[in-house]
Parts: C-alpha cells; sequence; structure tokens
C-alpha cells in the first residue's frame, strides 16, 4: 500500500502577476473563500513522526507522496475538474484566454498531473493507494449554522471506503465524544473533486477519502484544533491496512 496526502486548498496566495486581478480583495482572500482555514495545520499534523499516547503503528502510515497547492483556489481551484464551470472564480473568469492557459499550465496541472501520474505508476506497479485530502469548511453557510464539526467524504459504491469512513468515524466518536463526526456531510464523496477524478484514472486500487473540519474549530476554539491535529491521525483505522495491502 502507499499513502498519498494532499491538501488542495491550504494556500490564500496570490502570485504578483495576477494580483492586478485580485485589487482591494485582502478580506475575500484572508476569508473561507480564499482557502481552507486551518486545513494546512492539519495537513502537517498528518505529516509529523507520532509520540506519546499517540505513537502506536501511526509510523506505517508516514505519507509517500505528500502535496498541498501552493496558490488560493480563487486563482484557479485545483479539486475541481478542468471542465468544471467553478474552476476560475469571478476574479479570474474573465480573464483572456492567453492569461487562463497559463494559469492552468503553471498551477493547476502541475499541481494535478504529478499526482495523477504517481497514483497510476504505483497502481501498475501492483500497489493499493489510499489518498487522504484535507479540507475545512466555513461554520456558517447561506446563515445557518452547520452542525457537522468533521466530515469524512467517500463513494459509498466502495466498499473499502466505505468501511474506512465507518470505523474512522467510530474511533473518532469515541475520541471525541462531544463532537458531530458524520459521513458524506457537509459535502457529498462523490461530487466533482481530485479523488472524483482518481476514482476514474485509476480504478478500483486507489481508496481515496475527503476529510473536512469545521473552520469554528481554528477560528474559536483552539483547544479542540490542537486536539484534532493529534487525533485524526491517531484514530486512523489501520486494521483495515491489511484489506488495502491484499488487493
Amino acid at each position: 500500500m502507499r499513502f498519498l496526502l494532499t491538501c488542495e486548498h491550504g494556500s490564500n496566495a496570490i502570485p504578483a502577476r495576477y494580483k492586478p486581478l485580485f485589487r482591494n480583495q485582502a478580506a475575500v482572500l484572508n476569508s473561507h473563500r480564499g482557502y481552507d482555514i486551518g486545513a494546512r495545520e492539519i495537513w502537517r499534523a498528518f505529516q509529523k513522526k507520532p509520540a506519546g499516547k499517540y505513537s502506536g503503528d501511526l509510523s506505517i502510515l508516514q505519507p509517500d507522496l505528500s502535496c498541498m497547492g501552493s496558490t488560493s483556489r480563487l486563482l484557479v481551484d485545483l479539486n475541481r475538474s478542468a471542465h468544471n464551470p467553478a474552476l476560475f472564480s469571478e476574479y479570474t473568469r474573465h480573464a483572456d484566454r492567453t492569461t487562463k492557459d497559463e494559469i492552468l499550465k503553471k498551477y493547476y496541472y502541475t499541481y494535478r498531473n504529478p499526482i495523477t501520474e504517481w497514483v497510476q505508476a504505483r497502481i501498475a506497479a501492483g500497489h493499493t493507494v489510499l489518498h487522504i485530502a484535507i479540507h475545512s469548511f466555513t461554520p456558517i453557510w447561506q446563515g445557518r449554522r452547520r452542525s457537522t464539526d468533521i466530515g469524512l467524504l467517500y463513494d459509498p459504491a466502495r466498499s473499502l471506503e466505505k468501511q474506512w469512513a465507518l470505523q474512522w468515524q467510530q474511533a473518532l466518536q469515541i475520541a471525541l465524544p462531544a463532537l458531530c463526526v458524520r459521513r458524506n456531510d457537509p459535502y457529498r464523496g462523490v461530487a466533482d473533486g481530485l479523488p472524483t477524478f482518481l476514482r476514474r484514472a485509476a480504478g478500483r486500487a486507489y481508496v481515496g477519502l475527503e476529510v473536512e473540519i469545521n473552520q469554528r474549530f481554528y477560528l474559536s476554539d483552539r483547544k479542540t484544533f490542537n486536539q484534532l491535529l493529534k487525533i485524526l491521525p491517531a484514530t486512523l483505522p489501520l486494521h483495515l491496512l491489511a484489506q488495502i495491502q491484499s488487493r
């Protein structure tokens, strides 16, 4: 088994060449629209070598490949397929074709293509690939407070993904009983995203899950957020690795 860890929306940076497209938009770039608040920190936590009470067997699940996007989703959304109308935001959608093609070449394809090629090469070599993509979501959407604290997104038609999400959910509920952990909420796991694309590109030897964390923890409850940095990696259902490795 090979382990892929990604974070598509961990940065809100805009390269200098495109900053004129975002003039006076600092507040937007620093909001949940500009990036997934707190996702970068969680992505980093999965790469740390476990210590103390959280050590156990986690050392066997260090990422073989770890990638994070380097620009804001408002420049180009790395978690959308190239045909998706939301690939470009309202700030870049009306740029000329040359500018758009340049953005795609420099930032979109240079992120997604190496990941896709890496996954396909590992599968061609006989491995199964486990992919965990780290994301976060705004606590209030369209004026309503979201009740989900942690969402685990997957394709319910894929038995390994379903089993992995269910057992991870159960472990998280035991470790953090006060939190609401849901599957395929606040988004559907089969919606357009990098894991959905990789399922089609790589076939059944690919196992992909997206982790969605409520941004309220990073913004207003750092004690719980710091717990999540340790508990999310620590509760991975590692006993399922044998099933993944045997396929």
